[in-house]
């Protein structure tokens, strides 16, 4: 293809006011340009990615691709030795033996998941004359916009980028108050292995990703990134695409570089691809052409005026933003949106108090999963689709023993259900290489992933064979926690032809977990061998270890798996003789146990943690995702379940303060769960000591684990949606942990299981009036701390256990407005 400069029609110039005082509510907003990576800003469309600086003379845009990884497929079957380690193992832990058991897991390892990639960095550098002054950039989450303002020289200067679904390419957009007032210099590079030119008018990028990254924490013999390929189906290639369009000024091509002098305007239209065709595909094949896939959308574009591209985006963008809105009050509503929004984060941790700054973040966190989760197969990673690493942390992959599930726990109740397709995907591919991995590891039939997975659908416990710690490593329940999510997604759905398609890769973890239960010594079933993740108990006489028999997170998980694949069959009619092998085992599970301090123990017996604070509380994933455990049906785990946070502490990395919001918010303890929510927003900085070395959140709000992990923010937004609407229990729990410091505010749009779209508005703690809009009809209950009452159904709650509940039989389309009864 030609890339020929286009120029730009009839285009009037915009004219800069100056900067704001005060900002949108749905607006990030800071006095000076990015010094650090997670001070820059993100827009994305799913598949392409860039963190905006906003520097001035020197403007980066940092680019990424969502199907740009490393490696490519690989056998499931790559320690043909491991089944022979099993029962030694199994053996070893019959007889207490757990340093024995953990040395034969390492003997099961396969090789190590490979790693999300950088694409390219793409520079702006922009002659201006005199010193800078009114600067200001903002990220708009509502429009998906990022805007840098600044003068310079009597000029102002204008710069807007997003990522557009539609358009399939990345825009950005130069500008001045001054006619031929441009002078620029574009230029673009990759971390990997390239050939670049500026040829046609367009910069290009051709290169390929290593055939192998090792994680960062990897400590083996090999080098950390492997670029050759002997095999030849290890070496995904890519292309980039910047083609500027210009309003009057010269476009010239030197050494690599595109230079523009005396524009009026500049549009650059970025688009790449990559040659990935499918998790079982070489993506160093033929088959797939990455120029034309990066190129077409050029053509598109490029036929396109910018202000046609722009509405195009934002309509798209809001359509799913839009669908909720939460406004959030109490005893101090004054309005702090005027502050850059690092001050307002400083702010805040001090003490201050500011409600609309807690409901942006929750916004932030559906902005991102609108911006990261639209590729089909490519599900958001741990950062998302933005990373600037070739040896990202954990290898920016899918760990699915709680981050990847973290990812999308809002997914479904913040109104996106359209968001969880990738995820989908992903779980379909990781069942059929989880069926090779149950088969060639354990001789097992259904499916099994272990906790590291990658867009190639790997699926064995990692560790480079011995390499990796069975702390980690060894973990066995992936395919039955990630069916939830296919459970989760019928539940609010409703959709009957989804969980046809669905219930097979939920029976197939449910066989393969039949298969994997052992009778203990008391004739229970039990997980062995089992870990409860990456946390270390005490035995013996000062001995430690990870690997035990039963741990409660493993029993809390299969209890989970065994009755959502018995409703699902019983759903959809299917597999009375399976549900009821199933039921049987269960009766067998060994139960959840008390320990001695009252908490809910985490292992088969009372042990010791190493690390009384650690972040993982895996114990309590009956409590949450699940709901096996809560405060109205079991009250005496209930009990157990909040000791055991008590005792865990306050404290933890981002993603693990996110999950302690959920778990308080369902034990119907708003206040704490909203003393977790302030720590998530405790202000991290990469820039400055003072403000580092703790969970909590940078100043472009990303989750701080540290370093940054994206599954805080989404877990962050989804305890916020706890707080005000449950709907585990087969109810629309409303205002279920409402904290004091939100004493008024409203919300519209939240979605409840069963369907349902929930809008509340409350006062003093109470609520004032609702609606329930019933999308696909049936059976409603709702659940309130105050009586509550439907006027038109001439309905009235009733006293209960907990709170008062009415039901109902609601109608396909209808809306019922609820009132204080």
């Amino acid at each position: 293809m030609k890339f020929a400069v286009v120029a730009l029609l009839a285009a009037a110039l915009v004219p800069l006011a100056a900067p704001a005082q005060g900002a949108s509510e749905f607006t990030l907003h800071y006095d000076k340009p990015a010094s650090t990576w997670t001070e820059a800003l993100p827009v994305g469309n799913g598949r392409l990615g860039a963190m905006v600086f906003g520097n001035t003379a020197d403007e980066l845009l940092q680019l990424n691709e969502a199907t740009l990884w490393s490696g490519g497929p690989v056998s499931p079957n790559v320690n043909p030795g491991a089944y022979a380690q099993l029962a030694p193992a199994r053996a070893a832990l019959k007889a207490g033996d757990y340093a024995a058991a953990a040395d034969l897991l390492k003997k099961m390892q396969g090789r190590y998941t490979e790693s999300y990639l950088p694409l390219a960095d793409l520079r702006i550098r922009q002659q201006s004359d005199g010193p800078v002054t009114s600067y200001y950039r903002d990220l708009d989450i509502r429009d998906g916009v990022a805007t840098t303002r600044f003068s310079a020289g009597g000029v102002n200067y204008r710069r807007e980028v997003f990522a557009s679904a539609p358009g399939q390419v990345i825009v950005v957009r130069i500008s001045a108050d001054r006619p031929r007032a441009l002078s620029l210099e574009i230029g673009a590079s990759s971390q990997l292995r390239f050939a670049g030119q500026a040829q046609d008018g367009a910069i290009v990028l051709r290169g390929k990703a290593p055939a192998h990254v090792d994680p960062n924490y990897y400590k083996g013999p090999s080098e950390p990134v492997v670029y050759d390929d002997p095999a030849g189906c290890r070496s995904m290639r890519f292309e980039t695409v910047v083609q500027p369009r210009i309003q009057d000024g010269t476009l010239e091509a030197a050494d690599g570089k595109l230079r523009i002098r005396g524009a009026s305007e500049v549009v650059l239209l970025v688009s790449a691809a990559t040659s990935f065709a499918g998790f079982d595909q070489c993506p160093d094949s033929a088959g797939r052409d990455e120029h034309a896939l990066a190129t077409a959308p050029l053509r598109a574009a490029a036929a396109r005026s910018y202000a046609a591209l722009r509405a195009e985006h934002v309509a798209d963008v809001r359509s799913y933003f839009d669908r909720v809105d939460l406004r959030l009050g109490g005893a101090d509503g004054a309005d702090r949106s005027a502050l850059p929004t690092d001050r307002r984060l400083e702010d805040y941790a001090r003490g201050g108090r500011d409600p609309q700054l807690e409901a942006l973040y929750f916004q932030f966190g559906r902005y991102l999963l609108i911006a990261s989760s639209r590729t089909k197969d490519a599900p958001a990673n741990l950062q998302g689709i933005w990373n600037k690493d070739v040896r990202p942390p954990w290898s920016s992959n899918y760990t699915t023993n709680i981050n990847l599930q973290m990812n999308y726990w809002p997914v479904e109740a913040a109104n996106l259900s359209e968001m969880f397709t990738p995820l989908d995907g992903l779980v379909r591919h990781l069942a059929v290489t989880g069926a090779e991995t149950a088969q060639s590891y354990y001789r097992l039939p259904g499916w099994v992933v272990h906790h590291n997975a990658d867009i190639w659908a790997a699926s064995n416990p990692v560790g480079d064979l011995g390499h990796g710690d069975p702390t980690w490593a060894n973990w066995y329940m992936g395919s039955a926690w990630l069916s939830r999510h296919l459970w989760e997604h019928y539940q609010f759905s409703g959709d009957k032809a989804y969980l046809r398609s669905a219930y097979p890769v939920m029976k197939g973890a449910a066989e393969f977990m039949l298969g994997w239960l052992q009778e203990d010594a008391q004739g229970r079933l039990v997980t062995m061998p089992s870990t409860s993740p990456e946390n270390v108990f005490r035995y013996g006489e000062g001995k430690q270890n990870s690997v035990t028999i039963g741990s409660t997170m493993d029993m809390g998980i299969v209890r989970d798996l065994f009755t959502n694949v018995t409703a699902a069959g019983a759903a959809l009619g299917v597999d009375a003789d399976f549900r009821a092998r199933i039921a049987a085992a269960r009766a067998k599970l060994l139960p959840f146990q008390v320990g001695a301090r009252g908490q809910l123990q985490e292992w088969n017996l009372d042990f010791e943690e190493v690390e009384p604070h650690h972040r993982h509380v895996s114990q309590l994933y009956a409590l949450h995702p699940a709901h096996e455990i809560s405060p109205l049906a079991t009250p005496d785990l209930a009990r157990a379940a909040r000791r055991t946070l008590e005792l865990r502490g306050d404290d933890g990395t981002g993603w693990s303060l996110a999950w302690k919001v959920n778990f308080w918010a369902r034990l119907l303890d708003g206040d704490h769960a909203y003393t977790l929510f302030r720590n998530l927003l405790r202000l991290t900085k990469d820039s400055d000591p003072a403000w580092s070395g703790h969970g909590g959140a940078y100043p472009n709000l990303f989750d701080a684990h540290p370093p940054f992990q994206i599954d805080g923010n989404f877990a962050g937004a989804a305890g916020v949606i706890e707080m005000l609407l449950q709907s585990q229990n087969g109810e629309l729990h409303l205002l279920p942990a409402l904290p004091a410091a939100w004493s008024s505010g409203s919300v519209r749009g939240l979605v409840g299981r069963g369907n349902f779209v929930v809008d509340m508005a409350w006062q003093g703690g109470r609520l004032a009036s609702g609606e329930v809009l019933s999308r696909i009809g049936g059976p409603c209950t709702i659940r309130s701390a105050t009586p509550i009452a439907i006027p038109a159904l001439k309905l009235r709650s009733q006293k209960s256990a907990l709170g008062y509940t009415l039901t109902f039989d609601s109608r396909k389309g209808a809306r019922y407005r609820v009132v204080p009864g």
